[in-house]
């Protein structure tokens, strides 16, 4: 009970500082305007983000010309087999 009672009586900057997720992940303010990042480093992301997003949805479209050559292919054979089970 005394070493609770002694932990918890502890200023808060002698504390052990608490992880990341438990004060929101907050980032701090590079100036008084509350920017975090400079122009630069902003259009910078910006081009990232537009070359990510670009390459996925690449991707994307990539993997459904795919699937839909895989499906044009496994069509005409099941037609084939259904016409020989009829006759």
């Amino acid at each position: 009970m005394a070493m609770r009672t002694a932990l918890t009586s502890l200023p808060a900057r002698l504390r052990a500082p608490a992880p990341p997720a438990a004060t929101g992940g907050r980032r701090l303010l590079s100036d008084g305007k509350g920017r975090v990042l400079s122009e630069e480093e902003r259009a910078k992301e910006s081009i990232y983000i537009q070359k990510m997003e670009r390459e996925r949805q690449e991707k994307l479209k990539k993997r459904l010309e795919q699937e839909k050559a895989d499906s044009d292919k496994a069509k005409p054979a099941d037609a084939d087999k259904k016409a020989e089970g009829s006759t």
